[in-house]
């Protein structure tokens, strides 16, 4: 079955790589399809290319808007918006594109990005509420993290149901699916995490520390079927603010493997490790170091689905931009390189008000142990001028995170059969079939919080 990704890391055929990047996939389709069924092919090599077949069905939907529509949408949503301005935006890299079949397109959320980065286009939007917004989440940032340095910790217990939508004309009704929804990763900073309750019985349970923790169904299919999960946790945020000279030179060499096909130690990687880190061996101001780079030097975008980037860290070392997940591999990636142990961490970002997808990291210093890092909040507040808050997310986090996945590219319990919507994470639930992975266009997610209570 098509879920090993190691193969991730081999090269395309030439050809196949020009039509890929021209957009031309039904072309690439045919090649490839010639060249799997040419006996001289190498089986890496035909991973490879079945690899790639899937990723060039994610693109097309995840590249939607031509230029011409893109340009309209944001006259309609920005006071004044110039044509020159979107040539602008795409030439520096704000507005992601690429070609499908010949054409410019541009990403799906490019514009919810721009007014998330760019803080001249929030102010220029015509809807009033899109800064609004950005200032209430910076106060309500700065509130909590305030309250923690006062108490030296904040304890808080939520509940939170997650909740999945199959509606799908390419299944039969009864058609067995196998669903799995998210649990809590109880560890870390998670001291209990528990299942509720649930729209049908659960076939099984993932134990609290699985790297992917989940709850498995096994269901009927009915049009519009949904399924849930009630969860609740509750999550320690101690307040840490680490020494340097407190730190020994010898730490564990835990955790500084390479994690193929991502978190490998490439040339480039090792050439600007090396810029970033100098002749620096105290190993908090190494990852300090590391932290400044990535926040200061790059900038937030959303990305493409991840099964469309061969190596994330280079993707995004190449061209300083990238979302969460990709800002905390890359600081994982970075760290290891270095000898600092560094680990993933992902889940939901769960305030009282609400809970959406979110990536970090953390790394381990001894004699403080793990600490987190989260480089996509610390940038945002880099770029906002906020620098006690900036200087917060080298060591620390707030208590509105969800962790559902404690480690990167894990399997799921029991292992799926077929490739993963998101082979890397586990931050919304999974389902397939028995013969086939269903599509991003035939199920929809989402999760919200029920209830918020500080503990003592």
């Amino acid at each position: 079955m098509l879920t090993d990704l190691s193969a991730l890391a081999y090269p395309l055929p030439p050809d196949v790589a020009r039509l890929y990047e021209a957009g031309d996939f039904a072309r690439m389709e045919r090649v490839i399809a010639q060249r799997l069924s040419d006996s001289r092919t190498p089986e890496p090599l035909a991973q490879r290319l079945r690899l790639q077949l899937e990723i060039a069905r994610e693109l097309p939907r995840a590249y939607p808007h031509t230029q011409a529509a893109l340009l309209s949408d944001l006259q309609a949503r920005i006071r004044d918006f110039k044509s020159e301005e979107l040539e602008a935006l795409r030439d520096d890299g704000t507005l992601d594109w690429r070609y499908v079949g010949g054409e410019v397109r541009f990403k799906d959320n490019c514009v919810s990005n721009l007014f998330k980065t760019r803080a001249e286009y929030a102010a220029r939007a015509l809807d009033p509420q899109i800064a609004a917004e950005s200032a209430r989440r910076s106060q309500r940032l700065d509130g909590v993290i305030a309250q923690m340095k006062r108490r030296g910790s904040l304890r808080a217990r939520f509940t939170l149901r997650e909740t999945m939508t199959v509606r799908s004309d390419r299944l039969t009704p009864g058609e067995t699916l196998r669903v799995h929804l998210p649990l809590p990763v109880v560890g870390a900073q998670v001291t209990r995490g528990a299942l509720l309750g649930a729209s049908h019985p659960a076939a099984s349970i993932a134990p609290e520390d699985a790297p992917h923790r989940a709850a498995y169904f096994e269901l009927p299919y009915a049009p519009g079927m949904t399924v849930w999960a009630d969860l609740a946790y509750e999550i320690d945020a101690p307040y840490r603010a680490p020494r340097a000279e407190d730190v020994s030179c010898e730490q564990p060499s835990f955790d500084t493997e390479e994690i193929p096909p991502h978190v490998v130690f490439t040339p480039y990687l090792r050439a600007l490790a090396a810029q970033i880190v100098g002749e620096e061996r105290n190993p908090l101001l190494k990852a300090r170091r590391i932290y400044d780079f990535i926040t200061t030097q790059a900038v937030y975008r959303f990305m493409p689905p991840y099964i469309t980037v061969p190596n994330i860290p280079e993707y995004f070392l190449s061209g300083l931009r990238g979302d969460c997940g990709v800002q905390a591999l890359t600081f994982i990636a970075l760290c290891r390189l270095c000898g600092i142990p560094a680990q993933w961490q992902a889940g939901l970002y769960t305030t009282p008000e609400g809970a959406g997808n979110h990536d970090w990291a953390r790394f381990y210093v001894a004699p403080y142990g793990w600490l987190w890092a989260d480089c996509s909040f610390g940038g945002s507040a880099w770029r906002a001028g906020a620098t006690e808050r900036w200087n917060f997310y080298f060591g620390n986090l707030e208590p509105w995170r969800l962790p559902l996945c404690s480690a990167f590219q894990q399997e799921l319990d029991p292992p799926r059969r077929f490739l993963r919507r998101d082979p890397y994470d586990n931050q919304n639930g999974e389902v397939e079939s028995l013969s086939r992975a269903l599509g991003r266009d035939e199920y929809d997610t989402d999760a919200k919080v029920l209830s918020y209570e500080e503990l003592a």
